[in-house]
This record gives C-alpha cells, sequence and structure tokens, in this order.
C-alpha cells in the first residue's frame, strides 16, 4: 500500500468531519446575536423563539431523507449540497430585511446542517474497516463538538469586533467552499461488498408500530431541553442578565456542557454496564432536573469555576442519547435499524424546535411588558426555563415506564 493510498481515508473523513464541526457553530449562531436580531426585525421572544426552532424542524425532517440520499448519491454530492445550503442560507440572512425571508434561512441551514453527522458516519463505514467503526464515531462525534465549543466565546468576540452582518458573510464563504472542494475533490473507493438499501415507507410504519420505540422517541425530545433549548440559544442571554456579565463569558461557561460530552459518552456507558441503561438514562434526567433547577434559581454573585463544573456535569448526562440510540438498536428489527436511529434522531432535533417555542412564548408571557430592546427581566426568563427541568424529570419517569414494558 502507497504512503498516499494510506492516509487517502484520514483525508476524505477529514472534510465531513470539519462541516460536522462548523455546523455546531451555525447552530449556536442565534443566541449570541439575540438581541441585535430582535431589533433588527422588530419581533418579540415568542417570534425569535420561532426563528431558533425552524432550524431544528429543517434538521429534523431531513435526518431519514438524507439517509437515503447517502444510499443513492454517495456522500460527495451530499456533503456538497448541504455544505452549500447552509451558506446560502447564512448569506440571504446577512442581507434579508424581510423577516418570512430570516425565517426561511434559517430553515434552509437546517437542512443543510442535517447532513453534518450523518455524512460523516457513512465516510467513515466507507473507509474504514468494520471493526474500527465504533472508535471511528466515538473520535468523530468529539471532534464535531469541539465546533460547539468554538463556536461560543470566539465567535462572540468575533461579532464584537467585526460586526454579525461581516461574519455572516464569512460563514457563509467558509460554507461555500466546504462546498466546492467537496464536489471538485472529494473522492471514495466505495467497498464492493457494500449494498444499497432501498427505502420502504412500511420500515416507517414498523417503527411507528412499536409503543417502546415511541416512548423511548418521547423521552429523547423532553431530556433535550438544557442542551437544545438552554445551550444552544436562551442560556447565554440569560446568563448574561442574570449575573450582568458579556456574552463571551457566558457562552464560554456555557461550552462547558460541550466539553462535558466529550468525556460522557465513556462515563455513561461505563455506569450503564454497571446499573443497566434504562436507570443510567433515568439518573441522568434527574441530574440534569436538579442541575438546572440550581442554574436557574442561583443568586449568588456569578461563580465561573463552579457554573463551569455544573454545566460540565450537564454534559456528561447530556450523551444519554447515545444510550437511547443503543436500547432502541436492542429493540428494533435489525432490517430496520439505520431508520430506527434516524428516526430516534428526528424526534430528538424536534425537541429543540419545542423548547425554543415553548420558552419564547412563555417569556411574553411572564415579562408583563417590561422589555426593552430586546432585554427581558431575570423573573421572566427564571419562570420560561422552568419547562426544562419539569421536562428532564418527565422523562426520567418515562424510562421507567418503558423499563417495566421491556419485562
Amino acid at each position: 500500500m502507497s504512503r498516499d493510498s494510506k492516509y487517502l481515508p484520514f483525508l476524505m473523513w477529514a472534510l465531513p468531519l470539519l462541516f460536522f464541526a462548523f455546523q455546531f457553530t451555525l447552530r449556536l449562531w442565534p443566541s449570541l446575536t439575540m438581541q441585535e436580531i430582535m431589533q433588527r426585525f422588530s419581533i418579540d421572544a415568542t417570534s425569535y423563539g420561532l426563528l431558533a426552532s425552524v432550524y431544528y424542524y429543517g434538521y429534523a425532517s431531513m435526518q431519514i431523507p438524507i439517509a437515503v440520499a447517502l444510499d443513492k448519491y454517495g456522500p460527495r454530492i451530499v456533503l456538497s449540497c448541504c455544505a452549500a445550503l447552509c451558506g446560502a442560507g447564512m448569506l440571504i440572512f446577512s442581507y434579508t430585511e424581510s423577516w418570512y425571508i430570516a425565517v426561511l434561512s434559517r430553515f434552509l441551514v437546517g437542512i443543510g446542517s442535517a447532513g453534518g453527522f450523518l455524512i460523516t458516519a457513512n465516510v467513515v463505514s466507507q473507509c474504514f474497516e468494520s471493526k474500527n467503526y465504533g472508535r471511528m464515531i466515538g473520535v468523530s462525534f468529539s471532534i464535531g463538538l469541539l465546533g460547539a465549543v468554538y463556536g461560543g466565546k470566539p465567535l462572540n468576540l468575533l461579532l464584537n469586533s467585526y460586526g454579525s452582518e461581516l461574519v455572516a458573510k464569512c460563514l457563509s464563504l467558509i460554507a461555500i467552499i466546504i462546498s466546492l472542494i467537496s464536489i471538485l475533490f472529494f473522492k471514495i473507493k466505495v467497498k464492493h461488498d457494500s449494498e444499497v438499501k432501498v427505502f420502504k415507507i412500511q420500515n416507517i410504519v414498523e417503527i411507528l408500530k412499536s409503543p417502546t420505540l415511541i416512548l423511548l422517541a418521547i423521552v429523547n425530545l423532553l431530556m433535550v431541553g438544557v442542551l437544545e433549548g438552554f445551550a444552544d440559544v436562551w442560556g447565554v442571554n440569560y446568563l448574561a442578565t442574570a449575573f450582568k456579565i458579556e456574552k463571551s463569558l457566558a457562552a464560554e461557561v456555557i461550552s462547558f456542557i460541550f466539553i462535558g460530552m466529550l468525556f460522557g459518552g465513556p462515563l455513561l456507558a461505563f455506569l450503564s454496564g454497571k446499573i443497566g441503561e434504562f436507570f443510567t438514562v433515568a439518573l441522568a434526567g434527574i441530574i440534569m432536573s436538579i442541575s438546572s433547577l440550581y442554574i436557574i434559581f442561583y443568586s449568588q454573585s456569578f461563580n465561573f469555576l463552579l457554573l463551569s463544573a455544573i454545566f460540565f456535569c450537564i454534559g456528561i448526562t447530556c450523551c444519554y442519547q447515545v444510550l437511547i440510540i443503543t436500547i432502541g438498536s436492542k429493540i428494533a428489527n435489525p432490517a430496520v435499524l439505520s431508520i430506527t436511529t434516524a428516526f430516534l434522531n428526528c424526534v430528538n432535533m424536534l425537541g429543540g424546535a419545542f423548547f425554543h417555542s415553548i420558552i419564547g412564548l412563555s417569556m411574553d408571557v411572564f415579562s408583563n411588558g417590561l422589555v426593552t430592546d430586546g432585554l427581558y427581566t431575570v423573573d421572566a426568563y427564571q419562570k420560561a426555563l422552568l419547562i426544562i427541568p419539569m421536562c428532564s424529570i418527565f422523562g426520567s419517569i418515562i424510562t421507567i415506564m418503558v423499563k417495566n414494558l421491556q419485562r
């Protein structure tokens, strides 16, 4: 084997992995520009929640279609299209003064971002031996999360220095460059033993007939609030308001959620080996609920180390999603395994849309009209964010119910 062929798989893996990390930055974008967006389009928290949620609608709706497209067209075409959609969405958003076009642009970014992990997983399966698949997926997920870590404070510093319009255009340019590199230089030699899977509507019907899988999907949605509801959008602005700190510092603290997720997979896998997967998921929900309650009602002066440690622990528990998919893979028919995974991930991402919408609506209800230039009171934030710990506890209860159904 030549030196070039030896390193080619890693080079081919690097491009979708870069895109996977990059889409986390696009996902966190609204949280760092909340006040500016609300003033620019003259909207309230309810409308802002809608803008944040359409990203997740786009992301969730494309999970199964992208999985099918990868089997039919391969990662080269799909990666190029997904990156181009992200670039187009960010570019449109940076120029438009129309609220409806802004919503459409975020939807396009969500559609494009949906391919990040799926394309990376597909390339791993094509370029590396099956015995290394699990290890490479784990490494891919960890590296991808760095996009979320650096999509916080560093991105906010760029926004403060150069303005949101210029930064948005630069992010759009990066996405378009990834798209062009993919279509021009991305090459994968498909394994001869790989079989093209034919999607059938009966596969979805089979999944929907399983009460256990439906309940697992609901748990996946309910317990994602602290990640997709708090960390992705509302957390930065809440901490900045509650503690009167810079958004860059708030983003840095919240980034410890994603750092915790780097360690969460192995730690929860170890714990599940001791007490079982169901009880580990339930315990994760309880810890998330208690931790988020503490953060919401923490009334002392800002303590960087304490809050960072709490967010780090929350990040560990956020990896419950891996256990949900593991449980689902054991329950599902092997013939519909990939569709089952896509279904569980789809409902999980719909959780982002659910939490953003209900939190935004609740903030307007609890604000009592006390809103100045898009700045809401701490009390309005606290009451609206209570939905996160409530849903986490409910998710833990359902998990135990599913465990009992399996007996």
